[in-house]
């Protein structure tokens, strides 16, 4: 595979020397072997010259769910890595919420196999507990040994103090990532939308700030007395930030993560009752919102995550207390991530993290493997279904405004432009 690209403008800011300069690159047998104000193409090489192209380090998402195995309705692996290789992204964390969910390393043996032909590359979650079930430790380091990159109960909190902390001591002997979904689960009760004026008029049960803040202030704790590496994915509100911050003056080893759309969006979108917004942790309030992004910008969150959850229709299309939570977002990710802050940011953000999972981070440079997401930044457009490459279509960007597009990727000696 020899591919040329021309006149690309890179954003890497990693890269003092060739950060938004505009630069030929030639791509052969997957990896970068020469970069260049002018290149000429030889012998049997695909040249691709697109207006106002732009490149970057691949992007990276933490927080991907397909269906397969179990729930092959939802997304198939090879659909699901196709769609995240569309929306820009060569690497993904792959969460644990399949129909069996991976908690030994045959699981995570299958899952990386049945993802190595594809130019996106997989990286799975196991499950912390067997069957995801918070009761016993899966078998952690056999599936550390097999690839697994963390381990995470998905969407499920850790109810048993004692086991997360043991999580957290045992995975040290071999710098394992423990993931916890904060939410107190007796706050929470059966709360499906943010407590507040507007889940009071809409006759919703809320899920309160404090059921999150609560249980990450017991995480922090137990992460000071054990030690270990603790992630806490999608935070949603404005005191979760507080609490993060806190932690990392300490000198604690945790991270975190926030979904886009709670970025984005705010539980005023409940207003009309369209299941598309119930998601977990809730749309919280505008404060929520403004708090989290300022987190963003000053590093307390770590990872912003398109937080990618195909649905099928009947979970989805029911009344909002019973509906399932998730949305889809790879296709939306850039289109959002791309208003929400300046171009060099945003693309910061969309590659950053692999560190933190344990994986190598690419590089721009003559003789690197080619890992490289390929987009135009400037277009705007609305998000529309034929946008949509997932199998499941339950997304609540639906005719939303876009800015940015991608053109393809180039990554695992493939191109999918």
């Amino acid at each position: 595979m020899n591919i040329l690209l021309k006149g690309a403008t890179i954003v890497d800011q990693g890269n003092k020397e060739l950060h938004l300069k505009k630069r030929d690159i030639l791509i052969k047998n997957g990896n970068i072997d020469s970069i260049a104000t002018n290149i000429n193409p030889s012998g049997n090489t695909r040249t691709f010259d697109s207006k106002n192209l732009h490149a970057s380090l691949g992007w990276f998402d933490s927080s991907v769910s397909f269906g397969e195995p179990g729930y092959e309705e939802r997304e198939t692996i090879s659909n699901g890595l196709l769609t995240a290789a569309k929306s820009g992204f060569t690497d993904i964390v792959l969460n644990p919420n399949t129909h069996p969910a991976p908690d030994s390393s045959s699981d995570i043996v299958f899952l990386k196999n049945a993802a190595k032909e594809s130019a996106t590359k997989l990286h799975p979650l196991g499950t912390l507990t067997m069957k995801a079930e918070g009761i016993d430790l899966a078998e952690l380091y056999d599936m550390r040994s097999a690839g697994a990159v963390g381990f995470y109960d998905f969407k499920h909190s850790i109810k048993n103090a004692n086991l997360l902390k043991i999580a957290l001591q045992y995975t040290r002997s071999f710098d394992g990532l423990v993931h916890s979904f904060p939410l107190d689960t007796n706050i929470a009760g059966k709360g499906v939308a943010n407590e507040g004026a507007l889940s009071t008029r809409m006759g919703l049960k809320g899920i309160p700030a404090l059921a999150e803040e609560l249980q990450i202030v017991r995480d922090l704790f137990i992460l000071e007395y054990t030690g270990g590496k603790l992630h806490i994915p999608t935070i949603s509100t404005a005191g979760a930030v507080k609490l993060i911050a806190e932690g990392k003056k300490k000198g604690l080893d945790v991270t975190c993560s926030v979904a886009l759309h709670n970025l984005y969006f705010t539980d005023e979108t409940l207003s009309e009752f369209h299941a598309e917004f119930k998601v977990l942790p809730p749309l919280r309030t505008k404060k929520d919102s403004k708090a989290l992004i300022e987190g963003v910008k000053k590093g307390i969150i770590d990872y912003i995550t398109s937080d990618h959850i195909p649905l099928n229709i009947e979970l989805k299309q029911v009344e909002f207390d019973k509906a399932a939570y998730g949305s889809i977002g790879l296709e939306s990710a850039f289109g959002i991530a791309n208003q929400l802050f300046d171009l060099e940011t945003a693309i910061a953000l969309l590659t950053k993290g692999r560190e933190r999972y344990g994986l190598e981070t690419p590089s721009i440079e003559e003789g690197a493997e080619a890992n490289l997401t390929l987009f135009e930044p400037k277009s705007t457009y609305s998000f529309e279904k034929e946008h949509i490459t997932s199998t499941s279509k339950n997304t609540m960007f639906l005719n939303n405004p876009m800015t940015g597009t991608i053109l393809g990727v180039i990554c695992n000696n493939q191109a999918i432009i």
